[in-house]
């Protein structure tokens, strides 16, 4: 039985339809009135451990959804209440999606992941770490206007988008050869720029908006941040990403 935290999310109802053809899977949630249709659901709340453990009774593989809980003390603390919970309902191998340069250092948006994977290796626990980067999901360009504009400098993103991590959970969740790895998700690095290209529309980059979090990622794309580069997203799907240039197009003629 496969068990996936935070599973009324985006990201766990995609692996929860991917796993469901393939094997036994049971939705842990904080709320059972919004877990996914057509399978099992258990209450498993980040904040109360007791109902963490009975979510994961029984699992012999755990996929840890990391909460999307902002504040970073208390992300951790429910990180690590998964984790003993994990360790006390006798879990056989724990899946944890973490964050591109978690492996590296705690430092801004990695300190609880950082935090996390620490906990999951001195737990004695098998893991898998899926360091996630971000999704295309939230950042694919729209034509406006019949341009594409952007405040990313023409640098390149190696985002992924959501169901390509999803399917690539359900792999790791049903495959074997997995334990005691780490995989840096990257999706096939693209810019605004070669986007409107592809699809034969101008670009023209403009100014942030203005302080908040997407003028913070900007700067990140600016200097060159978002730019690493690795085949395990592919090597773990058995095929190549979707691109953002594809996707454009997909929906256009959907």
């Amino acid at each position: 039985m496969i068990v996936i935290s935070a599973a009324s999310g985006a990201l766990g109802r995609l692996v929860i339809e991917s796993l469901r053809t393939r094997t036994e899977v049971v939705a842990a949630v904080r709320d059972p009135g919004r877990a996914p249709e057509g399978v099992p659901a258990r209450r498993g709340d980040y904040d109360d451990p007791a109902s963490l453990r009975e979510a994961f009774d029984g699992a012999a593989r755990l996929l840890l959804i990391s909460s999307p809980e902002l504040d970073t003390p208390r992300r951790i603390r429910q990180h690590l209440n998964a984790v003993t919970a994990a360790k006390e309902a006798g879990v056989g191998a724990v899946v944890f999606t973490s964050f591109l340069g978690a492996g590296a250092g705690a430092t801004g948006m990695t300190e609880a992941y950082h935090a996390t994977e620490q906990a999951l290796i001195g737990s004695g626990l098998p893991y898998t770490f899926l360091r996630h980067p971000f999704y295309s999901d939230a950042f694919v360009p729209r034509v406006v206007d019949g341009e594409i504009t952007g405040s990313a400098g023409g640098r390149g993103l190696n985002t992924a988008f959501r169901s390509d991590l999803a399917e690539a959970a359900a792999n790791v969740l049903t495959g074997e050869g997995h334990l005691g790895r780490a995989y840096d998700f990257t999706g096939p690095l693209w810019s605004h720029p070669e986007v409107a290209e592809e699809l034969g529309v101008p670009y023209r980059e403009v100014p942030d908006a203005g302080p908040g979090p997407m003028s913070w990622i900007n700067a990140q794309i600016r200097a060159g941040l978002l730019e690493q580069q690795t085949d395990d997203l592919e090597r773990v799907l058995g095929r190549p990403p979707v691109t953002v240039a594809s996707h454009i197009r997909s929906i256009a003629l959907s």
